[in-house]
């Protein structure tokens, strides 16, 4: 998660990485003696699911993942997923887990847009592996790509305050009461306002991926939670 000077911390420790792997647990699973045997399985189940994902060849190419992580992620995900794609409402499940104390299904909805990059209403293997990649493994420019994208709700290509104040609602509704320093009700419109300005340089009503790419990498708070964010996943 990319916070922004003047978000509150979150009092407990729990990782994104540990958000996404609880929708498939089976994928940080010990390797066996049997592992030869379920890679076999692996390829040739490929195409017993009802959504058949890429050649794991050319997933190694397109992620930062090895051939023997991506069989693992796969294994974890089609046990999980036996149809081959995740819905919003399980999405939606497990991120209430992680945050009973608040209201995660907002955030959730919007995160779950995010890793469905062509926006069918579900997360395929193929859209879960890219975006973990990106989370786990990117560099900042991918990463500050990536939250732009989270952020740009609309996905027209630009930022406006009402979509910036919609996720930072969101984020607070998930946190709940589990803040430090506990929160007022106009606090995130007031963050806003002041992060929105700062961004938007040109004055234009709209934050544009230059301008918030920009911004946040000559922003030391950001930058810092960037490498905050690398360490906790």
């Amino acid at each position: 998660m990319l916070y922004f000077p003047g978000y509150p911390q979150i009092v407990h420790k729990r990782g994104v990485r540990a958000r996404l792997m609880r929708l498939f647990p089976c994928s940080t699973a010990k390797k066996s003696s049997s592992s030869n045997q379920n890679s076999v399985e692996d390829e040739l189940e490929l195409s017993a699911v009802r959504h058949r994902p890429e050649g794991l060849e050319q997933l190694e190419a397109q992620t930062r993942f090895s051939r023997k992580e991506l069989q693992i992620l796969y294994r974890g995900f089609k046990n999980e997923c036996p149809s081959g794609v995740v819905n919003e409402e399980t999405f939606k499940d497990i991120y209430a887990q992680f945050f009973p104390q608040g209201d995660a299904s907002t955030y959730a909805h919007f995160l779950f847009n995010a890793f469905d990059t062509d926006h069918n209403g579900s997360v395929s293997f193929e859209d879960f592996v890219m975006g973990l990649s990106i989370l786990l493994r990117g560099t900042i420019q991918e990463k500050l790509n990536w939250a732009f994208n989270l952020y740009d709700i609309n996905k027209d290509g630009y930022i406006t305050k009402e979509e910036m104040l919609d996720i930072m609602k969101a984020i607070y509704d998930m946190m709940g009461k589990c803040t430090y320093p506990v929160l007022r009700e106009e606090t995130p419109r007031q963050h806003v306002e002041v992060f929105f300005q700062k961004m938007d340089k040109n004055k234009d009503g709209v934050v544009t991926i230059d301008e918030f790419i920009d911004c946040c990498q000559n922003d030391e708070n950001i930058m810092r939670s960037m490498h905050l964010f690398e360490n906790v996943l």
